[in-house]
């Protein structure tokens, strides 16, 4: 199918691939126009500006965003609803607040265009490699018409339609509030066998860990090449930087009056690390250099 695809940054320009290697057509428009042109060299269809890629793509449309959450999302929705037809079919990948979303849905259907919240996991690799998509939208049976879509770009059982608009972005936004979670419980296992008594090789630990133990995972995969690249992370600061979504988590469970402790304490793990530095800190920097390729601060 063919697909207008606005943003191309880390996630963006790997996600284009994969759409690519899965038989679609795409356009391919961001504002820096070197990250256009690397787009084209992949194979797809450049455009300079958001009315060349709308004018390159046959109705019914179907525009996939992938632009930071807050105001670039919020200009980028409000330019499509005045451009686009009704039918056309707008997919939000990136890391939108869920409410936002909601707003985005109601801006877009008074046009008579379909929206979709799309939760994307996996990090720049999932995006080239087969990715992992929580989908919310109103119309279930414009959902099938981009299913194929995601059929091809999400691993096996990698993606889910999970009702009304909004509910993907909430998903994924939980989702990353058991994400932080799981990295500081890490962060924190290797900071006590770094303080004990005896000499452990942590890259073989990790790898170890991630061999028939109740805690393998992707996570102890990446701590593992970390590791091995570094064996005590002596060259990054314990600093974890926070996007935003921990927070939205536990707002939202307060609402909810639904304790989150560990969510809380992983969250407030982060802000500590901004005064001190700690080898949890180290661990868990290095693990979301690892997954999503988010900035490290080096060691002085």
């Amino acid at each position: 199918m063919q697909i207008g695809l606005i943003g191309l940054g880390k996630m963006g320009i790997h996600l284009a691939q994969n759409m690519l290697r899965n038989s679609n057509d795409v356009v391919a428009f961001d504002l820096n126009q070197d990250a256009v042109k690397e787009a084209g060299s992949y194979g797809a269809e450049t455009a300079f500006s958001l009315d060349e890629m709308i004018e390159k793509l046959d109705t019914p449309r179907t525009v996939w965003v992938m632009v930071p959450a807050g105001k670039p999302t919020d200009a980028t929705m409000a330019q499509l609803a005045e451009k686009l037809s009704a039918d056309d079919i707008v997919i939000d990948g990136g890391n939108t607040y869920w409410k936002d979303s909601l707003k985005h849905n109601r801006l877009l259907t008074e046009k008579g265009i379909h929206f979709f919240d799309c939760g994307s996991s996996g990090g720049w690799r999932g995006a080239l490699e087969g990715g992992n998509f929580m989908i919310g939208g109103d119309d279930k049976e414009a959902f099938e018409r981009i299913r194929p879509l995601f059929e091809g770009i999400a691993q096996k059982d990698g993606y889910l339609y999970t009702g009304k608009a909004g509910s993907g972005h909430y998903l994924k936004m939980v989702h990353n509030g058991v994400e932080y979670g799981m990295m500081e419980a890490i962060g924190e296992g290797f900071e006590i066998l770094e303080a004990s008594d005896f000499d452990y090789d942590n890259a073989a630990v990790a790898k170890l860990w991630n061999h028939g133990s109740v805690i393998r995972s992707w996570l102890m995969e990446l701590a593992q090449d970390a590791f091995e690249k570094d064996p005590h992370l002596d060259q990054i600061q314990g600093r974890m930087h926070s996007s935003g979504e921990a927070h939205w988590t536990i707002a939202d469970a307060m609402d909810h009056n639904v304790p989150t402790p560990v969510i809380y304490e992983a969250l407030c793990a982060r802000f500590k690390s901004m005064q001190e530095d700690t080898f949890d800190g180290k661990v868990v920097a290095a693990l979301r250099n690892g997954f999503g390729g988010h900035a490290m601060d080096k060691a002085k």
